[in-house]
């Protein structure tokens, strides 16, 4: 029998308050995270993730105070990202509450970190969440992916989506997960905050070259699209943001289009 689809949403804090933005950019605030994540286990979202945005690229760490405040809040699993550059840092995170770590921009930098929270953790605590772009230039050494707008490659960015890396997204993903990754959090810069759609040709090409799961993230604006991302992008979760946090569609009522849809999801 399949694993169930999960449902996930996801707070973006900026010291402190949940914020939003479209593309990466013009953040605005959406709330309290202890309220909101609070809010979501009671109606039955399956994960939750919270990313700390700017921790990275202010060198900092994690704002250890409201990741305690969240763990203590809900009842179901939890992922924490943002400034994760080593597994003493991982460490804090997880004795504070969280369940699993999400690492970007330290994975990218130093791969063997990957390894390191593995042989720590489990490879199921280690989520290497990927920021990445379209890049309409022809490369020899590049995964080449037609897209309906022609053949692209996805770039890696760093530090929040402030740094291209000239990492192929596709190539990167596959060394990650042989270096130890047990999940992979997928974010689509050009549909974030959007709300038109996911990016299929990202999520599906990344889901059917590795053998770990693969949370979609980025453009979620109806159920639909929730739909088309675990069927024609192969994903096995899907994150969203702005559709949840502004109640547009609950989580109940995206669960309830899902399997009437079809979809295997969890209660």
């Amino acid at each position: 029998m399949p694993l169930a689809k999960r449902i996930v949403p996801c707070l973006d804090v900026d010291h402190g308050k949940v914020v939003k933005g479209i593309n990466f950019l013009n953040l605005k605030r959406a709330g309290d995270p202890v309220e909101m994540a609070k809010r979501y286990s009671d109606e039955g979202a399956d994960e939750l993730v919270f990313l700390d945005i700017t921790a990275s690229s202010e060198k900092r760490d994690i704002l250890r105070g409201v990741v305690e405040g969240v763990a203590k809040a809900i009842s179901i699993p939890f992922t924490v990202g943002g400034g994760i550059r080593n597994v003493s840092d991982a460490r804090l995170v997880l004795c504070s509450g969280a369940d699993k770590v999400s690492v970007n921009t330290a994975a990218v930098e130093k791969p063997k970190v990957i390894t390191e929270l593995a042989d720590v953790f489990g490879q199921q605590c280690v989520v290497i969440a990927i920021d990445a772009k379209r890049n309409p230039t022809p490369s020899a050494d590049k995964i080449m992916v037609e897209t309906g707008e022609g053949s692209v490659w996805f770039e890696v960015y760093t530090y929040g989506g402030r740094k291209p890396t000239g990492i192929d997204a596709i190539q990167w993903a596959l060394q990650a997960e042989k270096l130890g990754a047990g999940e992979f959090l997928v974010t689509s810069m050009d549909k974030d905050g959007t709300e038109d759609g996911y990016d299929i040709e990202l999520t599906r090409t990344i889901s059917e070259r590795v053998h770990v799961p693969i949370i979609a993230s980025g453009g979620a604006g109806v159920p639909e699209h929730f739909l088309e991302v675990f069927t024609d992008g192969k994903a096995d979760a899907a994150l969203a943001a702005s559709v949840f946090h502004y109640n547009k569609y609950p989580v109940p009522v995206v669960k309830d289009f899902l399997r009437k849809a079809g979809v295997i999801i969890r209660q």
